[in-house]
């Protein structure tokens, strides 16, 4: 199974690629490393990115942990728990995202900070 490694500020953590997606999952391990500037939305963490993935078994429904590549906005979505469009504690996607990794540990990202995903080798 491989991995990968999320780095925010002092914070790090790290994931397992899931199988659900798996030219997402793909096209993510081969740009990495990556490199972005958080941007907070509720207890949703997203960066934007150069890396274009068409929708690949999509979903809005999410849980705490997932990583998930957003077609529409060619960025990666970290969510640590309820969005602005969540109905309760489970987090909600604006639109459609690829699911292709789940956080292994907790990691504490802020808004603004830098964040990078690497391989774990």
């Amino acid at each position: 199974m491989q991995k990968i490694r999320i780095i925010c500020g002092s914070s790090q953590a790290e994931a397992k690629i899931l199988d659900k997606n798996p030219k997402t999952a793909e096209a993510i391990l081969k740009n990495l490393p990556i490199e972005g500037t958080v941007i907070k939305w509720g207890d949703e963490y997203y960066f934007y990115t150069d890396i274009k993935v068409e929708e690949e078994n999509s979903q809005t429904e999410m849980e705490i942990g997932d990583i998930a590549y957003w077609p529409e906005g060619r960025a990666i979505c970290i969510f640590l728990g309820p969005t602005p469009v969540s109905s309760d504690d489970r987090p909600v996607a604006i639109s459609p995202v690829n699911l292709f990794a789940k956080l292994e540990d907790k990691i504490e990202i802020k808004d603004g900070e830098k964040i990078r995903i690497e391989k774990v080798e």
